[in-house]
């Protein structure tokens, strides 16, 4: 039976704002790479094309939607908006912002590259993109050394999620420069490499605490099953990045003197794209092996359901940036099958997600429902007292 009363969950419609969370930009994030994937999709699929673009406009539309709402949850609840950077796990959302514009970014320049209007614009938003990854990169850091609490057992990849936007934000500086003037082309490679090194070192540095943690202290709670997937976040994106770079950094300073120094930028980003590629490739058996495994126990819906879908789409984007480069079949192939789990995975997550959107059911606050992590207690990530359930968390 269709639901005809929205947001019947919450106890008034402005609780919707009171309650907004970062992690709704994982759907921006989820549907961003999504379109991005289909429109690199090698083989023939009718109306492809045109569900690329409505895929675009709704992304652009609900980020500003997204924006919207948070905006106003500082506005007119600002007290328990504060709140949200003292949370363990809800604060790493924050990083989904900027990498939630970044799909954006790179779908402009993809789809209208040819309009000065839409590179500008585009330009205009990667300056942004690159400011607020930067910022996040050392805000949610800080807290976390300074206010929040933590414990190695309570550890999941949600780690990555503060550290990886400025690696995106490097993605998107490989791959908007190819349209830019010279001077500015030049200067956005730069700073993208500097994107790339700031926060590709400090993810694999989590990457390997992650290891040791799973390896001593096993997998985490269910509720939490899908942050295995967020491994892949960093190694695809440090890899296409690796790429787009290199190809930037030929193009953007052909002519200089220095330019057969930098020509190694073009080998060297495919060498090292594919060393990563293939690291990507263990976390991926992984991450499906222990998916497997909870599943076998029932696998409860929450938002954290949309990391199935970023990180998947990032290591397809390396996927098909490395055959472009090589053109070994074998990689258009194993991309092609990637983006048909994505389309699966994205399908599955949008309808359940919408669902508890309209519902009002994922409109909540853990901080504001009680539902605060202990981490030198150990004590659970949710109130066992049944409310409206955190949208990081669990869907009752």
């Amino acid at each position: 039976m269709i639901d005809l009363h929205p947001l019947r969950k919450l106890s008034r419609p402005r609780e919707a704002i009171r309650q907004f969370t970062p992690n709704w930009f994982t759907l921006n994030m989820g549907t961003g790479i999504l379109f991005l994937m289909l429109a690199q999709f090698p083989f023939f699929v009718f109306g492809l094309a045109p569900l690329t673009r409505i895929l675009f406009w709704a992304d652009i539309g609900f980020y500003l939607l997204f924006c919207g709402m948070f905006i106003g949850r500082w506005v007119f609840f600002t007290r328990g908006a504060l709140r949200l950077l003292d949370h363990p796990v809800q604060s790493m959302f924050l990083g989904a912002i900027p990498m939630g514009l970044a799909p954006i970014i790179n779908g402009a320049v993809n789809f209208y590259g040819g309009t000065p209007f839409a590179v500008h614009t585009a330009l205009i938003l990667w300056f942004t993109d690159a400011a607020l990854s930067l910022f996040i990169g050392w805000l949610v850091p800080f807290y976390m050394f300074t206010r929040q609490s933590h414990a190695f057992e309570n550890m999941t990849g949600v780690w990555l999620l503060p550290i990886v936007p400025a690696e995106v934000a490097a993605v998107s500086a490989g791959t908007i420069a190819p349209h830019l003037p010279v001077q500015t082309a030049q200067m956005v490679t730069i700073i993208g490499y500097a994107l790339w090194a700031i926060s590709v070192p400090l993810a694999f540095g989590i990457l390997a605490i992650l290891f040791l943690r799973l390896a001593l202290h096993k997998l985490p709670h269910r509720d939490m099953a899908v942050s295995t997937w967020l491994a892949l976040g960093p190694i695809g994106t440090g890899s296409t990045a690796l790429i787009l770079l290199g190809n930037s950094s030929v193009r953007a300073f052909a002519g200089e003197k220095f330019f057969h120094m930098l020509a190694m930028a073009q080998g060297i980003g495919l060498i090292g794209g594919l060393f990563l590629w293939g690291l990507g490739l263990w976390w991926f058996g992984m991450a499906a092996l222990i998916t497997l495994r909870y599943v076998k126990d029932g696998l409860p819906f929450n938002m954290g359901w949309w990391g199935f879908t970023f990180p998947l789409g990032v290591y397809t984007a390396s996927t098909f940036a490395i055959f472009a480069e090589t053109k070994f079949a074998f990689f258009e192939l194993f991309g092609a099958g990637l983006v048909v789990l994505l389309a699966f995975f994205w399908v599955v997550v949008t309808t359940r997600t919408m669902q508890g959107m309209w519902s009002g059911q994922l409109f909540s606050a853990p901080c504001l429902t009680g539902e605060c992590l202990s981490g030198e207690t150990g004590l659970p990530m949710f109130d066992p007292v049944p409310v409206v359930a955190s949208n990081e968390l669990r869907v009752q």
